[in-house]
């Protein structure tokens, strides 16, 4: 099945930023002497603060990527989601704006502090704005979902606007034998962060679970609402605003080079119309179609059947070590001549539990969720996210074995573009999807009307009942789109994706390199050459 976090934007389930820190490990990682001590100490209070400003971006993230959508689904359908779900694409297309947070600042504040400090004003004042009056919104029969939708894609877009700050400020802000620490940092604060607003989240927003297990006499409420979370990272965003402002100086560094704007995108349009990497892309466009529709939407699916909210995030939070393991052995598998073997072999795999998570959604149990059934949700999930780290880390061994080093960091950030892209585009479809295919009715009218009210929300499911009536499902539009979904991916598979990767694994690594502009020197110093070879490659 699916993993339980909707994980929009996200590559494959994995934190956000991962493809600038996947560039930012290439182009960094400094090696060092086995004798050479590493003076980590020096460099303990910036790492603190890496991991702080990656904590706070994780937050809104860990909101609107995981706990705002389960809050939903009570009281939205699936089309209503999917709307709530573009929210996800400033992370997925932050390259389009990347280069324009690296090159324009004002040289008195600092070039990283520049977008830092104003970003992280507005953040902690949105959230604080917000979480005034988000409880009240929430608890709302009828769900400003576009309103909802606009706010939460401008928290997004803050924090991928940050978080390409952030990336940059890390390769100047520690010394040459600590920047590889700067990715630990980003894994530790962006998926604490993510954790906090979702897992820890949803188990204190729960009345179920706080009756439970912290309080001896029940209430209706979880201890922890969506306004009082908003406005206490509110008031930490400002707070660490206000240190950074009065206490922390960006440093100046002569040595940096800064980018013409308009020569990193003329860069990434010539990446992108190489023949090769035209293919490429169509590869990174299709090949999460096939399990798309399991990631999505069986967790909330789930959740519509019975499941609790704080159960999904604890099967998130058991499956969290696994993905490290996994990352291990993954790598190894993955760093041959051909990466994406692994990658292809996966793809079956993920396929195969798109299946199995739709028939744990039809076994679901009527009397409610068996110790028995909900081991095998987390044994399902366990089991996914092993077929769903081979494919990440396959694919991220591939772009790091192909990137043009004279221009990695862009190279890596707009590969991974393209591959976060290729699982955000179709979410919105198939959310739209499942509830255009599914009928759903009470089986009375509405007073004074004809009409037999639809059953598709939490609260249209109980109106029915107040009417005396019962909800009857005819057709299920989630097996018509999972179904499809597993169906397309498996020809994709077959006619398009296979062959298309033996095809790129046998180009020569240079090929994937941009030429340089042919000079009169080129003759002189007999590289004329190599050029046509490169052009001959370029042209396959």
């Amino acid at each position: 099945m699916g993993k339980l976090v909707p994980t929009e934007g996200f590559e494959d389930g994995m934190d956000p930023g991962t493809e600038r820190r996947r560039s930012m490990v290439a182009e960094t990682t400094i090696p060092r002497q086995p004798h050479e001590k590493n003076p980590l100490w020096k460099d303990a209070g910036n790492i603190t603060l890496l991991i702080v400003l990656y904590l706070l971006q994780g937050v809104p993230l860990g909101l609107s990527f995981g706990a705002v959508p389960f809050l939903l689904k009570s009281k939205l359908s699936f089309a209503d989601i999917a709307l709530f779900s573009l929210s996800s694409y400033p992370y997925s297309l932050k390259l389009l704006w990347s280069p324009i947070v690296d090159s324009v600042f004002f040289k008195a504040i600092g070039r990283r502090k520049s977008w830092i400090v104003p970003i992280q004003a507005i953040t902690g004042t949105c959230l604080a704005v917000l979480g005034s009056r988000i409880d009240e919104i929430m608890n709302q029969e009828h769900l400003p979902v576009t309103m909802l939708a606009v706010v939460f894609t401008a928290l997004v877009f803050l924090c991928a606007t940050q978080d390409i700050a952030v990336d940059g400020w890390a390769l100047t802000l520690l010394r040459d034998e600590n920047k590889h620490f700067a990715s630990t940092a980003q894994t530790i604060g962006l998926n604490t962060g993510y954790f906090l607003s979702f897992t820890v989240f949803l188990a204190l927003n729960s009345s179920e679970f706080c009756n439970k297990y912290l309080r001896s006499v029940p209430a209706t409420e979880g201890v922890l609402q969506l306004g009082s979370y908003l406005q206490f990272w509110g008031a930490m965003f400002l707070l660490c605003d206000a240190w950074l402002v009065c206490f922390k100086k960006e440093e100046i560094d002569d040595t940096e080079t800064i980018d013409e704007i308009k020569t990193v995108y003329e860069t990434i349009w010539k990446v992108c119309m190489m023949p090769h990497m035209k293919k490429f892309i169509g590869v990174l466009m299709v090949a999460k179609l096939g399990f798309i529709a399991n990631e999505a939407v069986t967790p909330l699916k789930l959740l519509d059947k019975g499941l609790h909210k704080e159960d999904l995030a604890l099967s998130v939070l058991i499956d969290f070590p696994f993905q490290i393991l996994f990352g291990y052995y993954a790598a190894k598998w993955s760093s041959g001549a051909q990466p994406l073997r692994p990658w292809l072999y996966a793809f079956y795999g993920r396929l195969a539990f798109a299946v199995v998570g739709m028939l744990l959604v039809w076994s679901f149990p009527s009397g409610g969720v068996t110790s028995s059934y909900f081991f095998i949700v987390i044994t399902a999930t366990v089991l996914n996210s092993f077929t769903s780290t081979v494919q990440f880390v396959g694919m991220g061994s591939f772009f790091t074995k192909i990137s043009d080093p004279l221009i990695g960091g862009t190279y890596m950030t707009l590969l991974n573009t393209l591959s976060n892209l290729g699982g955000t585009w179709p979410r919105f479809f198939v959310l739209e999807a499942v509830d255009h295919y599914t009928d759903a009715h009470c089986t009375v009218t509405e007073p004074e009307s004809s009409v037999y009210p639809i059953c598709l929300t939490d609260t249209q499911k109980a109106h029915c009942k107040s009417l005396g009536g019962e909800c009857i499902v005819r057709r299920d539009g989630y097996y018509i789109v999972g179904i499809a979904s597993v169906i397309i991916g498996l020809l994709t598979l077959l006619l398009y994706v296979k062959p298309q990767i033996e095809r790129l694994h046998r180009l020569p690594d240079r090929a994937w390199r941009l030429r340089k502009e042919k000079s009169e020197d080129d003759g002189v110093n007999g590289t004329g050459g190599r050029s046509g070879e490169t052009e001959k490659l370029m042209g396959q």
